[in-house]
């Protein structure tokens, strides 16, 4: 995360604190009167997550603020949002220490469905890095930190007592980067992980229609935050109804696809397919 953005921040965090103890109110007072869970207040004040423009808005009428004091937390947030915009233009293919690499680190129940690229805990580092070398201008440097810190968040997924839920189309599986090796390795990786008792892998066949048109994929944390995957980064939300919309929409998902015998016979018979295209393709 760029410095500049770290400590505008600290400053929003910092004044959101300090009016809400001109208010008389606690975390938890505040978080149930803006409709936000009380994690996210404190993520917020201590300079660890940037609310959305919805959700500065519910904490400012929460606090009962007025026009110039709620003018001041929105100028405080379009800082933030312009740094941001700074460290991407500048280093874009190394993801910041986003809202949502927070959410997804501090969540104990993490459920993820995908319709194109493999969710990010599952990525191995070669395939991490084609998705990183396709970012604009990206550098070798960048791409091998962003790399790293991919594979360095995939320990949550062997920490007791978290449960991480993927769901996956199988165009998923058969839209690949590289070489079918780099595919082999791939779906070993996912036949290793499927098997760890904190996780449950599951794919919707092609065979099989999906309940809903999927147009981006998204994961859920806990039942907190969403955080939704667009061209242009990652995008979390907190919002109630959105959050219940989600949720229904990745239990259609989870329903229309396929868990453990009958993924296991499909990933191998992936890994059949894909040695056999190596074998064609090589000279």
């Amino acid at each position: 995360m760029g410095s500049e953005r770290r400590e505008r921040m600290k400053v929003l965090g910092e004044r959101l604190r300090v009016l809400r103890a001109e208010a008389g109110l606690t975390g938890a007072v505040l978080a149930k009167r803006a409709g936000v869970g009380q994690p996210t207040v404190s993520k917020v004040e201590n300079g660890r997550m940037v609310p959305s423009a919805d959700v500065l808005d519910r904490l400012s009428r929460a606090l009962g603020l007025d026009a110039p004091a709620a003018r001041e937390v929105r100028d405080l947030l379009a800082e933030v949002e312009a740094a941001s915009e700074l460290v991407h233009s500048a280093d874009s293919a190394t993801p910041v220490d986003t809202v949502g690499d927070e959410e997804v680190r501090s969540a104990r129940l993490v459920r993820s469905f995908q319709c194109v690229v493999l969710p990010g805990l599952l990525q191995t580092a070669e395939y991490a890095r084609h998705v990183f070398e396709s970012a604009p201008n990206s550098t070798p440097e960048a791409v091998g930190r962003a790399v790293a810190a991919r594979v360095e968040r995939q320990s949550v997924l062997y920490e007791p007592g978290r449960e991480s839920v993927f769901v996956l189309t199988e165009a998923v599986l058969r839209t690949w980067p590289g070489t079918p090796a780099l595919m082999l390795a791939q779906l070993d990786r996912l036949l290793a992980v499927e098997s760890l008792s904190t996780v449950r892998l599951g794919v919707i066949p092609w065979r099989r229609p999906v309940p809903v048109l999927p147009r981006h994929g998204f994961t859920l944390c806990d039942r907190r935050a969403v955080v939704m995957e667009t061209f242009g980064g990652e995008r979390v939300s907190v919002d109630v109804d959105e959050l219940a919309a989600f949720e229904e929409t990745f239990g259609r998902f989870e329903r229309a696809a396929v868990f453990g015998d009958e993924v296991r016979e499909l990933l191998l018979r992936m890994l059949k397919e894909f040695r056999d295209l190596g074998d064609t393709l090589t000279p």
